[in-house]
């Protein structure tokens, strides 16, 4: 038996044998996420499919005897659980769980055990099982929680695969039908509708990457249950094999296998989660793509299926090669025209650099209003962060788990996340309903080493105001790592107050202008939008780009923001936490660019990593910026950002915004002319002391 697959095996073993130990506890349904009779429900499904698998593997009475005894128990008290006494009433209620998702998550584990040990029992215990458990909680969640069943959403995912799959497993066609094609049996809700509208051309999942993790086993695990009683669907060639691309992308949606915490995201999930150890085990074994096994040796984990130990057996084989991280433009919505992701890499996907434009959907209600927003990782690190979500999985003491009221009030609003927020009010105003009418439109992209760059423009999140930013990943001349370039165009009528933030991790060592600090109180930003969660920490009025900047230090690598001040602007130190008085928001550092203009307004900016510290040998090199300066000119139509090193190179990033790739332009900067084609472009001054 290969490690992988008998590590996996002596670690169900001995989570077996504690179950074991302790007995049958079924113990009737109390408590929210995280409580006692919530945490139990979950520890007996995982024993449920693995004391299945288990069995299988080894034939071991004790295996399908404490599989069967549980089932049997569950059998007795199923039939008389009402409505969960912990539920909420915005979201349906369990009978096992405080909401139906969680109990759809039993059914998808617990019918796995039950289909391995099935044939060993009594008829009378196998009917028992099936009528008074199986059979229940399917009508329970299907056509007794029809609201969730019949959503597009990954509420629905989880319900039709627990249902579907205990239709194959009782051989109930009526209840794979519902699964495969709704209540109503006509395909416009149910699992492949689903497989159809929550994924675009390019496996991405509208909800973002936290919840394509979360929907992705029950896509992968139901798949594999139609195509082994089902082949003549071919459902991994289904939409052009849409399951295993969206594995693939999911897995392309990390750092340092970590998610990017788009939208309601708990920021802790990695690809060491049970959906991911299924999602690589079942991809592999349809495509055999060696990548897949490097996923799993970083895992360190598998499952016990037949996918599984291929998994283990190939990667023991030594066919393991990197997993292929790219830069990569990723459409949203199911024809690819509801924006998209774009991913610019360099370097590794654990210590280099990735630059991630969120120019997607709303994502339905677990979107945040942020459009056009961005994230940094570098040097292994978050150094510009998204917060994601505002709560506390599992973790009773924090609203029994759920999400927090500041996930709606700090969480999902704009200046939470780094990107426009107009008049003090988020985009949309707020409503979720009008943001998933509208997405932005991805307007260029390119991948080209060196010279990564992504626009995309925003229409209707504010009336009267459209905005159209430019990101780019640039290597320089004279820098030793990649630079982030930044060119956000507002158009505007009328008067209005712009606020740009940056939220990024570190400690601030060196501010280039003169600061207001707030030394014996912390006003208050704001009173609502998410400003009333700001604590100003210090303010000024930067009048110079060569003044314009805030240096902080991560681990051992040092970070500058410098951008140009416009005429009359101001910038806010500040901090979330206040008006929090149950402690429920993250104590995090921003930075605020605020302009008062009429009309339109741009905001270009630079980031860069520069120099080292090394605690150890007490040395310091290079802790200020290496940037000397930055120009903006709008030429015409035209943006050009020009960045000056201390060592005298030039660079320009030109935007021309004309989508034909083949069109010649040319523009003049500070003296200098520069000519580029297409829609935008980095092009190297030189000028530099050799």
């Amino acid at each position: 038996m290969a490690p992988l697959f008998a590590q996996e095996v002596e670690r169900s073993r001995k989570f077996l044998a504690l179950m074991m130990d302790a007995g049958v506890v079924v113990p009737v349904p109390k408590d929210p996420g995280g409580g006692y009779t919530h945490e139990q429900h979950k520890q007996n499904y995982t024993a449920i499919y693995q004391g299945g698998q288990l069995y299988k593997l080894t034939g071991e009475q004790k295996y399908a005897d404490y599989v069967r005894d549980v089932l049997l128990a569950y059998a007795e008290i199923y039939p008389t659980l009402g409505e969960h006494p912990a539920r909420k009433d915005s979201q349906g209620s369990g009978r096992l769980f405080w909401q139906v998702l969680n109990d759809a998550m039993w059914m998808v584990d617990s019918i796995q055990g039950y289909e391995a040990i099935r044939d060993s029992l009594s008829e009378v215990d196998r009917k028992n099982i099936d009528d008074n458990l199986f059979r229940k909680a399917a009508e329970f969640l299907s056509t007794g929680s029809a609201v969730t069943f019949s959503k597009i959403h990954n509420h629905a995912t989880w319900a039709t695969a627990g249902v579907g799959m205990t239709g194959y497993v009782l051989g109930e066609k009526e209840l794979v039908d519902i699964a495969l094609l709704g209540l109503d049996k006509n395909g416009e809700t149910g699992f492949l509708r689903q497989s159809e509208l929550l994924f675009s051309p390019d496996g991405y999942y509208t909800e973002g990457p936290y919840y394509q993790r979360f929907a992705l086993k029950p896509f992968v695990v139901f798949a594999g249950a139609i195509e082994n009683n089902d082949p003549a669907r071919k459902i991994f060639e289904h939409r052009d094999g849409i399951l295993l691309k969206a594995l693939r992308t999911t897995i392309q949606l990390t750092y340092d296998g970590y998610f990017f915490p788009f939208n309601d995201a708990i920021r802790d999930k990695s690809l060491k989660t049970d959906e991911l150890y299924h999602g690589v085990a079942v991809a592999y074994s349809k495509t055999r793509d060696p990548g897949l096994l490097s996923i799993a040796q970083w895992q360190g984990r598998t499952v016990l299926t037949d996918a599984g130990k291929l998994v283990a057996n190939d990667l023991a084989a030594g066919k393991a090669k990197p997993f292929p991280f790219q830069s990569m433009l990723l459409s949203d919505g199911r024809e690819g025209d509801q924006g998209a992701v774009a991913v610019l890499r360099n370097g590794d996907s654990t210590s280099g650099q990735a630059l991630i434009a969120k120019n997607s959907s709303q994502g339905m209600g677990h979107g945040h209003f942020d459009k056009l927003s961005w994230q940094y990782y570098d040097n292994g690190h978050e150094i510009v962060s998204d917060y994601g979500a505002a709560r506390f999985l599992n973790i009773e003491a924090k609203h029994g788990g759920r999400y927090l009221p500041e996930n709606e009030t700090w969480g999902k609003q704009t200046i939470a996340h780094n990107t426009l927020v107009v008049d003090g009010k988020s985009h949309f105003d707020g409503d979720a309903e009008a943001a998933d009418k509208l997405a932005p439109e991805q307007l260029h992209f390119s991948d080209k080493a060196g010279s990564q760059i992504s626009t995309a423009k925003m229409t209707g999140a504010y009336p009267g105001v459209d905005f159209t930013r430019t990101l780019a990943l640039l290597e320089l001349d004279g820098l030793n790592h990649p630079l982030v370039a930044d060119v956000m165009r507002v158009n505007g009528q009328g008067s209005h107050q712009y606020d740009m933030p940056l939220h990024y991790n570190g400690h601030i060592m060196r501010v280039g202008f003169d600061l207001k600090s707030n030394v014996e109180s912390r006003p208050v930003l704001g009173s609502d939008n998410g400003y009333q969660h700001i604590w100003v920490d210090a303010t000024a009025n930067p009048e110079s780009a060569d003044k314009a900047f805030v240096t902080w230090i991560n681990d051992d690598r040092f970070y500058t923001s410098r951008w140009i001040p416009q005429a009359g602007s101001e910038a806010i130190l500040a901090e979330s936490g206040a008006n929090d008085p149950e402690f429920n928001l993250r104590r995090e550092q921003m930075i605020v660019q605020r302009v008062k203009a009429a009309g339109g307004s741009v905001f270009a900016s630079v980031l860069e990593a520069h120099g080292r510290y090394d605690g150890a040998a007490e040395r310091t090199t290079d802790s200020d910026s290496q940037i000397k300066s930055i120009q903006h000119t709008r030429d015409g139509d035209v943006d050009l950002l020009l960045i000056e090193t201390l060592t005298g190179e030039k660079s320009v990033l030109a935007i021309s915004y004309d989508q034909d790739e083949t069109k010649k332009h040319n523009a003049m900067i500070n003296g200098t002319k520069v000519n580029w084609t297409g829609f935008a472009d980095h092009i190297r001054l030189g000028g530099g002391s050799q």
